[in-house]
């Protein structure tokens, strides 16, 4: 197995709101011998808000973050969707702009220049932890490794729409029709679980302003979960873990049916194939309790 490094991008959610993510990303790339440097001067991507602005101000920041990446001469990588398509989309546009419009890049250039920081020079990639995962260690490597088979566990993808269509090319999946995490979770022993709601948005981009309408998207997605079979969701992105694990009770309410669907983060679910402790992975840290997945994990 070749060697894999990366600059590793947390992004804020991670490190706070979901530690949790932080925490088994860490974990399962020590596992797998994956090596992370990571970019402790990295900026948070604004989650697509910056834009609403500026979309100088986008680029520039998302630029100082990829040039660091740069700087190391490794790929960026992120375990989040959001972080995932917003630093992607500026990685694609600034490629672009390189041929097409020089000159805005050597204006993105010199905001980084006046700050002190290297500038963008469109030398590598952005790659989420699951394109990581399935594209570069290889699904055969990690079945390889899988020392607890999750035979039984009925899991439920949560792509996020970041992850999927903010790019205008998408070169390890399908965007409307993926299936890398159904493949990786075959590759645990899990049963993939189909459902409507995998590729739409959770709703968390309208709860700070539209909460009633992100808390019904977020719960038509989860009982559909629930009617297909599904014994938990897992999700590559900690925004969308937001809004169906934390914010579940709250879902609850304004749909009036009780859910209780344990949502995992992508990391956490390989982990624990590999045989890891669950404490070690943070899945008490969950507002929807875990016990089900793990209780069915070890019958």
């Amino acid at each position: 197995m070749p060697s894999l490094r990366y600059a590793y991008f947390p992004g804020c959610v991670a490190q706070g709101a979901c530690r949790e993510l932080y925490q088994s990303t860490q974990v399962l790339t020590e596992a797998l011998g994956i090596e992370l440097v990571e970019l402790k001067k990295a900026s948070c991507c604004g989650s697509g808000t910056f834009k609403e602005d500026s979309r100088l101000l986008e680029d520039a920041v998302n630029a100082r973050n990829i040039a660091l990446a740069e700087e190391l001469n490794l790929p960026l990588l992120t375990h989040c969707s959001t972080c995932q398509g917003v630093i992607g989309h500026v990685d694609e546009r600034l490629k672009e702009f390189q041929d097409n419009d020089p000159a805005y890049i050597e204006k993105v250039n010199g905001l980084l220049s006046k700050e002190g920081c290297s500038p963008y020079q469109g030398t590598t990639e952005v790659k989420h932890l699951l394109w990581a995962l399935v594209a570069d260690y290889g699904l055969a490597e990690i079945e390889r490794q899988v020392s607890r088979k999750l035979s039984g566990l009925k899991c439920a993808a949560f792509y996020g729409c970041y992850l999927l269509r903010a790019q205008t090319h998408l070169p390890y999946d399908d965007p409307h029709q993926p299936e890398s995490m159904e493949n990786l979770f075959r590759a645990v022993g899990a049963t993939p679980v189909y459902y409507r709601g995998r590729t739409q948005c959770c709703g968390w981009p309208l709860s700070s302003y539209a909460t009633e309408s992100a808390f019904q998207m977020a719960g038509k997605h989860i009982q559909e979960a629930i009617d297909n079979g599904a014994d938990c969701l897992v999700t590559p992105c900690p925004l969308c873990h937001l809004n169906l694990d934390s914010r579940q009770p709250e879902v609850e309410k304004v749909i009036g049916r009780p859910l209780g669907l344990p949502v995992l983060h992508l990391p956490q679910l390989v982990a624990l194939a590999l045989g890891i402790d669950p404490q070690q992975l943070g899945l008490d840290r969950h507002v929807v309790s875990t016990k089900s997945v793990l209780d069915k994990i070890r019958a």
